[in-house]
């Protein structure tokens, strides 16, 4: 064999030795991506089981840095029909009694699970809570909230507002499609272009020609995240307490 000819072998075989070295760091990147994603998946069942257990909805779970995990929890919504949703009814918050329930019945199964953590937080949603299903949507109509889209509006925003945006905030209605079906649209005033809007507070004059209102239609497909609007506002909606028990 000629010394050209060992030399190709050489390379060849560095060659193919680093492409399986290669791919086998792949397969173990994926392994524990894969890995991950399962322990997360068996944690959100095992907290939502515990919390639906004692009577609550779950409405978020993090995981923070230090080994923190955060538990959201609120108290479960039986529809506009109930008898909390009537004119006049007392609105129900979660109670500090709430959180620290949870919060033993949590430190036990996650024991029993074995999962790790440092530091156990339960808290109820506070003025800012994220709406994830169709329920969380039915709940809150009619309040302002806050949307960000999976990609920006493109073509469809006909030169009403930016081709790029992706983040708006109005007030949540029901809409119904041409074809009859079920959906969601956010109603907002909207200046034009030059024109303050006018502060918060502020007097508006009666000569003052109202800002024309801007509709935006959606799916809960389309979204990438959802959450009332962290406006305090004591004369309109009251905020729930945002409250928490750590251990």
């Amino acid at each position: 064999m000629t010394p050209t000819a060992r030399f190709l072998l050489v390379e060849a075989f560095s060659f193919w030795r680093a492409v399986r070295a290669a791919r086998r760091r792949h397969r173990i990147g994926t392994g524990q991506r894969t890995e991950g994603a399962l322990k997360h998946v068996a944690l959100q069942q095992i907290v939502e089981r515990t919390v639906a257990g004692l009577g609550y909805d779950l409405v978020e779970i993090e995981r923070s840095a230090g080994g923190l995990l955060r538990v959201t929890i609120d108290l479960p919504w039986s529809g506009p029909t109930s008898e909390a949703s009537a004119p006049g009814a007392a609105e129900s918050f979660v109670t500090v009694e709430d959180c620290e329930k949870v919060t033993r019945q949590l430190q036990f199964a996650l024991e029993v699970e074995a999962v790790g953590y440092k530091r156990l937080e339960v808290s109820s949603p506070g003025i800012d809570r994220p709406l994830r299903n169709e329920q969380d949507f039915e709940r809150f109509v009619g309040e302002v909230i806050d949307i960000t889209l999976k990609v920006p509006m493109g073509a469809a925003a006909g030169g009403q507002v930016a081709a790029t945006r992706k983040k708006f905030r109005g007030t949540l209605e029901r809409a119904a499609g041409a074809d009859g079906s079920h959906g969601w649209q956010i109603v907002w005033s909207q200046e034009s272009e030059g024109k303050p809007a006018p502060k918060p507070g502020q007097k508006i004059s009666r000569k003052r020609a109202p800002a024309p209102m801007q509709a935006l239609g959606f799916t809960l497909d389309e979204l990438r995240e959802a959450r009332l609007a962290p406006i305090v506002d004591f004369k309109g909606r009251r905020p729930k307490a945002d409250m928490a028990v750590s251990e």
